[in-house]
């Protein structure tokens, strides 16, 4: 019956966040009412609320499934990357940049963003925090893999070098999800571009 139970409150979870997900995009996060998502989702208001106090809470939940799916992608390349630096270096962050805009939306982005600098300290916001020192993390652990099978250099700092390449590109990605018409392909030769010369300095 456990199970059961933890089945069905699954279903209704990622109903939930279906249903938000695409009145977010139609409606905008401000236009977005719970009663609409309720409704979509086919639970109660109720239900939500045992889910999540506040419609932020929903928006932190679909910005947590998108970035705990690159992670899970990401493992594989950090586990077995390519021989290559700068190939390695654009496999693992083209995972992230292509899959951005799955299930947020720019404005979705830009309102997950806003929530996090002016709330900190909020449950949103130390969870936001928590998932860009993840992504970060990541980067570091490719960058160690990468010494370990020496094509980077062992006497440079890996953990800075990972932090370097994360803080840049989350602030490319700001400035990309600032302006609606940023494509893809340009974000990913613009951070391509800028880390052509780091991979220059830590290659063997």
């Amino acid at each position: 019956m456990s199970g059961l139970r933890e089945r069905q409150k699954a279903d209704r979870h990622r109903r939930i966040i279906d249903a938000a997900t695409l009145l977010f995009r139609e409606a905008g996060y401000e236009g977005a009412k719970i009663e609409v998502i309720a409704a979509q989702a086919e639970v109660s208001i109720g239900t939500i609320y045992n889910y999540y106090q506040n419609k932020g809470d929903i928006l932190g939940a679909i910005v947590a499934l998108e970035v705990n799916e690159v992670l899970n992608a990401g493992r594989g390349v950090v586990a077995s990357p390519p021989a290559d630096v700068g190939d390695a270096l654009d496999t693992l962050i083209g995972i992230y940049i292509e899959h951005s805009l799955n299930y947020l939306s720019k404005e979705m982005w830009r309102q997950a963003m806003a929530i996090s600098t002016q709330l900190p300290d909020s449950p949103f916001g130390q969870a936001y925090t928590a998932l860009d020192r993840a992504l970060t993390e990541q980067i570091r652990a490719l960058i160690a893999r990468l010494q370990e099978i020496g094509v980077v250099r062992a006497d440079i700092d890996g953990p800075a070098v990972g932090e370097l390449i994360f803080n840049n590109m989350n602030m490319m990605f700001i400035e990309f999800v600032k302006r609606d018409e940023a494509k893809i392909p340009e974000l990913r030769a613009a951070i391509r571009r800028q880390n052509r010369i780091l991979v220059a300095a830590i290659g063997v």
